[in-house]
């Protein structure tokens, strides 16, 4: 008789089910997992043996074979320990092999039969829900899987509440989702001494999600200023909170399943390698630029990153998804993130500072952000220079508007643009507008155009910076509530983009 229960392998967010085939057969008493399996997956056995044991459950005499199908799909992971331990009490006729059958399992087994916690109980939720099938998974994951509505999640402490649960002696109820974190205390805008025009280049930013370069001399403010850009940002939609959250799921990010509607915000520093960045490494985890999915990817010290690193930027930001190849598969991983780089003029930081004037005019400015390749430079659709503070301005009392207030404008704005694009397909707000649909919503009055046309012609605008300009525009336009993208909502968007390159 050979027995199963299903599990998931997960490529990317996409959690793919795994058949778990278990069979007892006469000859040499041997315990094998055949179907391409990692190591973790091939020490399983005696983990369940251990596990077993604890529970005066003895293994009989016989050859135990388990297999892992599809066999030629890679199996990574300790998740599998549950899974094989299922398909094998069904097996020996401990549990019945119809329930187990119907069920997905994942969780590793400690030597005592208690259950530990693993990543990635949202993704194997959904997978589950579209299959129709239980949920089995350890306790500590149960209030994470169970957001997901359209499965039945039960999360069990230990193996033995598993086999009472499945024999009808000690049935367990449903797991209930974990709570959603309260979002966290973020320092005010308000605290932000001058520097009007790049507060101005974040609200626009937060309110159609484009990507933004801050360039300024040291201590000018630039971090201050991308700290307090989550608090100006709108929560997330429910559905936009789930899909963040599976990607967090698959990192070990979610601490006791709870949600958050927080736009994440992720600052790697300068040092970090390239699959920390885009994703990688052992297991293809998710990236620096998949954790800000649907949220801002701070990129301090822009410059001093490695030239691969930036590089490897540019698709994932014009397609929101990055694709890490491997020798035997291809990971997808979606990465709709905003860009916020922030550098300095020169390696000194000095370029503009009358009083401590770089040595190397213009020289060290030159290299410095020659680092910042052109089509890298092209991708931004704002770029600002946040000059020294002054003293008068630290004097003050208020640093001007509020948080608050900026994200009410900020809120309103992007109402305006989910009511327009509601029946618009894989377009959410101004920065995913292309192509007709962006000349349908965008496209400015006479003077706007004749503006727009003349800027594009002196400056040498590329097609991308040209719709990139309209995109900015037609925000702009939603901050001030206009139905139409007019004159001065263009040289808003123009003045924005003609900085640190060779356009100007």
């Amino acid at each position: 008789m050979v027995a199963r229960a299903y599990t998931v392998a997960f490529e990317g967010v996409d959690a793919r089910l795994v058949e778990v085939q278990c069979a007892v057969s006469a000859g040499i008493p041997a315990f094998s997992i055949v179907g391409l399996p990692d190591k973790a997956v091939s020490e399983a056995k005696e983990r369940v043996r251990a596990a077993l044991g604890a529970m005066a459950i003895a293994l009989p005499s016989k050859r135990i074979t388990v297999n892992l199908s599809p066999a030629d799909l890679p199996k990574e992971g300790s998740h599998f320990d549950l899974p094989i331990a299922l398909a094998l009490l069904a097996a020996l006729d401990v549990v019945p092999a119809e329930t187990a059958e119907q069920t997905v399992a994942l969780g590793e087994l400690s030597l005592d039969g208690s259950l530990v916690p693993v990543i990635g109980a949202l993704p194997a939720a959904m997978a589950a829900a579209e299959d129709a099938r239980t949920l089995l998974c350890p306790h500590g994951c149960g209030a994470e899987a169970a957001w997901v509505d359209a499965v039945r999640v039960i999360a069990p402490r230990t193996l033995a509440e598993t086999i009472r649960h499945f024999s009808g002696k000690a049935v367990l109820a449903p797991a209930s989702p974990g709570e959603i974190r309260p979002a966290p205390k973020r320092p005010d805008m308000n605290e932000v001494k001058g520097q009007e025009r790049a507060k101005r280049a974040l609200e626009i930013a937060a309110a159609g999600r484009h990507h933004l370069l801050l360039v300024g001399s040291p201590g000018s403010g630039k971090s201050m200023l991308a700290a307090r850009l989550p608090g100006i940002m709108p929560d997330l939609s429910p559905h936009e909170a789930l899909e963040t959250s599976m990607i967090h799921s698959l990192a070990g990010l979610l601490d006791e399943g709870g949600i958050s509607r927080t736009r994440p915000f992720r600052e790697p520093h300068h040092t970090a390698s390239m699959a920390a960045i885009v994703g990688g490494g052992r297991g293809a985890k998710p990236g620096e630029i998949s954790l800000a999915h649907h949220g801002v990817l701070f990129m301090d010290e822009f410059p001093e990153f490695g030239r691969t690193v930036l590089e490897t930027l540019r698709q994932p930001i014009e397609t929101g998804e990055v694709v890490v190849a491997r020798a035997n598969a291809h990971v997808r991983y979606p990465c709709r993130f905003m860009l916020v780089a922030a550098a300095n003029p020169c390696k000194c930081g000095y370029l503009a500072d009358p009083a401590r004037a770089c040595a190397r005019v213009p020289q060290c400015g030159e290299d410095y952000m020659g680092r910042i390749s052109g089509p890298l430079m092209d991708r931004f659709d704002l770029r600002v220079e946040v000059p020294p503070v002054a003293y008068s301005d630290l004097e003050n009392a208020s640093g001007g508007g509020s948080s608050a207030q900026i994200a009410k404008r900020v809120q309103s704005a992007r109402d305006r643009q989910r009511l327009r694009f509601r029946d618009t397909q894989g377009v959410s707000v101004n920065a995913d507008l292309d192509g007709t649909a962006l000349t349908a919503v965008a496209q400015p009055d006479g003077e706007g155009q004749a503006l727009l046309t003349k800027v594009a012609t002196r400056f040498g605008l590329s097609a991308r910076g040209y719709h990139r300009v309209l995109r900015v525009a037609r925000t702009i336009a939603d901050l001030e509530g206009a139905e139409n993208v007019r004159k001065p909502h263009v040289a808003e968007a123009v003045s924005f983009r003609l900085a640190f390159t060779n356009e100007i």
